[in-house]
Parts: structure tokens; C-alpha cells; sequence
């Protein structure tokens, strides 16, 4: 379905694009006007990015084989990362025979034609960013999304070759090669956002805190699961997503009946989420309040150094000199930079002055959300 939904998009993109070349490329060439005919090849240019785009949506749905064991998903990523550097390309080589024209302007001739054949242009691109939108939003897909924002910023830079034509029409004031940088300029920013909007899936990218909601709130549900930690999502691609993510439960529980409740939930986020997640089991001590309230205490004055931080696995082991407190300790991104012995040794300090006789054995964890 996601191929099909894809390939229709491609397609009207391809048609609608290539009128829109021929429109422009014709009213270029009898006008003179270097902005109409740079709005005429950013058309062009996305004729080749909806041909790159239907090749990404027909590979990603490659079945996974041996060399790809989570399938090939990614691709329609990668075919919106090469649509983004096209779009690069030719937003770079307008931008260089538009400032050519700046220094050295040369007459253009406009008719009505001119005018009504731009604003013929502006109303296709405009119903191209409402297409796309819609079947983007349909499948999710960051492709088509893209393609959507790309045809509303045409839309709008054509909106703005046309206003130029108007006011050297009716004023004489000739505009055209600024208005020719101005799109070029607007091209390369479109390509820019675009690729950055891709590249963040391909180099990891952290889940949304949506989906973190969805995924505690489905766990938790289970009134025997107490809290999350350590949660980890990979993307690989769309409707390829795989997590993995450690569950508090209370000490005393069934081994048997906590592993059967963690096999209900699982399943359950498959079917609702549509995420491949494998969840460990943490017990917890819940009935020892000299416990209870010493995590508290130490979580407490661990915010004093960061509010962020917070901690897991909390166990104390009594001595007759000292008391040491184990627990793991997760790190923001904020302080990810920091080595760990000097994660160690601040922590160390701030358990100390709760109380001298607490010694800190810490587990230093990376929030990877």
C-alpha cells in the first residue's frame, strides 16, 4: 500500500512537473526573464526528485535478507536525501546565472500571456502541496511530506517571480534578476531543510516524545509494571520500528507470572504500535521505607546539579562504617560530554552530603530519548 500510495504521488508529480516545465521554459525563452526560466527548471529539477522518489518507495519495500535483517526500509529516507541534494544542484546553478544577470541585466519582453501562465503555475503547485500533504499524512511517509513543503515553497516563489513581472510590466522597474536570486536562494534553503529532515532518520534520530508517551502509557497500563527506564528505539524506516526498554516490577512477583504479563505486553505494542520491543524485567524492593525514602533523598539532590538527571536500580547494602548505595544513574544529553569518572566523583559528593557514611557504586546510563 505504502508503494502504491508512493508511486501515485511520483507520478502526478512527474506529469504535473513536466507541464509546468514546458509552461515556464516557453514563456522563458519569448520573455527573456532569467527568474521565469530558473522557476522553469527547479520544475525540472522536481521531475527527477519524483522519479527518485517512486525508486525509493519500490526498494524500501525489499523483503529483509541476510545482509538486511531489519529490511530495506530506509531507503525511502535515502531516495529524500538524493531528491534534497538534487534540489541543492540546481538551486546552486540558478543562483550563479541569476547573479550573472545582476551585473549584466538584459531587456525582457512580458505579454498577458506571461502573467497568465504563472498564475496558472501558482494554482498547480498549491493543489500539488494539498495532494502530497494528504497522501503523506495518509501513510506517514517523510518522503511525500517533503515533496508536499517542497511544492508549497514553489508555489510561493513563483508568487514572487510573478510579482516582479507585474511591477516591470506596469512600472518599468526591472526586477527579474534579483527575483531570479531570491528563488535560487529559496531552492537551496528548500533542499537544505530537506536534507536535514532526512538525514536525522538515517543518523539515529530520537523518538518523539509522542511515541514515548504511547509506549509508557501502553506498558504501564499493567498495574503491576511500576515504571520505565533505559528505553531505546531504532527506526528502520517506515513501519520498521524496533525498541527495547527495562520494566520496574515489585520484588516479590512470580518470576512465571511477570514473564507472562511482559509477553502480553509486548505483543500488545505490536498490534497497537506497530513496534517490534523486547522488555526486560527490573525488580524492585517497594516495602523498605528507610530505602523509599533514601532513592528519594538521592534523587532529590542529584536534580540540584541537574533537574534532568534521574535514577534507577536503587539497592543499599549496610555496613557498620558505611552504607553503599547502588544504583544506576542516567545522564542527560547535557552533561553526555563529561567523562565518566568525573560523572563518579560529583555524584559521590552530593550522596556524601546526605550523609557521610554513604558511599555511591554507581552505573552511569544515556538517555537515548
Amino acid at each position: 500500500m505504502r508503494e502504491k500510495y508512493g508511486t501515485l504521488g511520483g507520478t502526478v508529480g512527474v506529469i504535473c512537473n513536466l507541464l509546468l516545465f514546458i509552461i515556464k521554459f516557453s514563456l522563458g525563452l519569448l520573455s527573456g526573464a532569467v527568474s521565469i526560466m530558473a522557476d522553469a527548471f527547479n520544475n525540472l529539477s522536481d521531475i527527477g526528485s519524483s522519479v527518485v522518489a517512486i525508486l525509493g518507495f519500490k526498494l524500501s519495500k525489499k523483503p529483509a535478507d541476510p545482509d538486511h535483517p531489519f529490511g530495506h526500509g530506509r531507503m525511502e529516507y535515502m531516495s529524500a536525501f538524493v531528491v534534497s541534494i538534487l534540489i541543492c544542484v540546481v538551486g546552486f546553478e540558478l543562483f550563479k546565472t541569476s547573479l550573472e544577470k545582476v551585473f549584466s541585466p538584459e531587456s525582457i519582453s512580458l505579454s498577458i500571456f506571461t502573467i497568465i501562465g504563472l498564475i496558472v503555475s501558482i494554482i498547480i503547485k498549491f493543489w500539488m502541496f494539498l495532494f502530497n500533504r494528504k497522501l503523506g499524512n495518509t501513510i506517514n511517509s517523510a518522503s511525500l511530506i517533503a515533496t508536499s513543503r517542497d511544492s508549497l515553497n514553489d508555489s510561493i516563489a513563483t508568487s514572487a517571480v510573478l510579482v516582479a513581472i507585474i511591477i516591470f510590466k506596469y512600472w518599468g522597474i526591472n526586477l527579474d534578476a534579483y527575483m531570479g536570486v531570491a528563488v535560487a536562494l529559496f531552492i537551496l534553503w528548500s533542499g537544505f531543510c530537506t536534507a536535514k529532515e532526512t538525514l536525522d532518520p538515517l543518523l539515529g534520530q530520537a523518538p518523539s516524545r509522542e511515541l514515548i508517551k504511547k509506549l509508557e502509557s501502553e506498558i504501564l497500563k499493567n498495574p503491576q509494571f511500576l515504571g520505565i527506564h533505559d528505553l531505546i528505539v531504532h527506526n528502520y524506516g517506515p513501519g520498521r520500528c524496533f525498541a527495547s526498554v527495562h520494566v520496574e516490577v515489585p520484588e516479590d512477583i512470580n518470576t512465571l507470572y511477570c514473564h507472562e504479563l511482559i509477553d502480553a505486553a509486548e505483543i500488545d505494542i505490536k498490534e497497537n504500535l506497530g513496534i517490534e520491543i523486547v522488555i526486560h524485567m527490573d525488580p524492585i524492593c517497594i516495602n523498605d521505607e528507610n530505602l523509599n525514602q533514601t532513592r528519594k533523598l538521592v534523587g532529590d539532590k542529584l536534580k540540584e546539579w541537574d533537574e534532568k538527571i534521574t535514577i534507577h536500580d536503587f539497592r543499599m547494602v549496610l555496613g557498620e562504617n558505611r552504607t553503599n548505595l547502588v544504583f544506576d544513574v542516567v545522564i542527560p544529553h547535557n552533561l553526555s560530554h563529561l567523562p565518566q569518572s568525573e560523572i563518579k566523583t560529583m555524584v559521590g559528593i552530593l550522596v556524601k552530603e546526605i550523609d557521610k557514611k554513604y558511599v555511591s557504586v554507581i552505573q552511569i546510563d544515556y538517555d537515548y530519548t
